[in-house]
């Protein structure tokens, strides 16, 4: 569930909630709604609250960590990045082509993994592009002339091996972080809150008069 759907429908959902908490006092007997039944739907909905207050502030620490771990895997991910091509670049000009290569993946990856972020991975597999294959063939295909290429080659496949395992985790930690069903509990908490506060509160009918005759002399005017 993308966050905009997720806003909309909890949103639409609470105003709802709100309609029925005014339906409901203006259906039900004056006699219902007050003593017992009254102080049972106010502690009902304040222990609803606290656990409601509770969650949102558990999920915005679980958000917060995700985006802390998304951030550093992010950056991680750009500075093995540079790392490689200084590599590449210092072991000469053979590994043109692999840079060449390596300059391609970048746009793509990052535009790939903003695309995760923000649409989720929906449960889907994880699929290596062409671009990257051919890289890691072309990091391979070195062919090593003496000790200190034999070095850089080593270190750059770990390096790159690295990079795979961080994007790995990149894509993993972009599926949505909360379930459906805990959604929905929590938007019905929220529903019943604030359907109870609807219930409860006390229209101040002097003011909606007030307002009425105030718009009816700047129509008139």
């Amino acid at each position: 569930m993308s966050p905009t759907i997720a806003f909309l429908a909890s949103f639409a959902s609470i105003l709802i909630g709100a309609a029925t908490g005014m339906t409901l006092k203006r259906s039900l007997p004056p006699d219902m709604l007050e003593g017992g039944s009254k102080e049972f739907i106010r502690l009902a909905a304040g222990f609803l609250a606290t656990l409601a207050a509770l969650v949102i502030g558990l999920m915005i620490a679980s958000a917060k960590n995700t985006y802390d771990s998304q951030n550093t895997n992010v950056r991680q991910l750009g500075t093995n990045a540079v790392l490689v091509d200084q590599m590449l670049v210092k072991y000469g000009p053979e590994a043109g082509a692999a840079r060449t290569l390596l300059r391609e993946i970048i746009p793509s990856a990052t535009a790939r993994i903003w695309r995760e972020n923000t649409q989720g991975t929906g449960g889907a597999t994880f699929v290596v592009s062409q671009t990257a294959e051919r890289f890691y063939n072309a990091i391979e295909g070195l062919r090593p002339a003496n000790a200190e290429q034999t070095s850089l080659k080593s270190r750059i496949i770990a390096i790159t091996t690295e990079m795979g395992r961080t994007r790995l985790l990149v894509f993993t930690q972009s599926d949505n972080a909360i379930p459906v069903p805990f959604f929905i509990v929590l938007t019905f908490w929220l529903v019943v809150i604030f359907a109870s506060f609807s219930v409860l509160a006390e229209p101040n009918r002097d003011r909606v008069n007030s307002g009425v005759r105030d718009l009816g002399v700047e129509r008139a005017s």
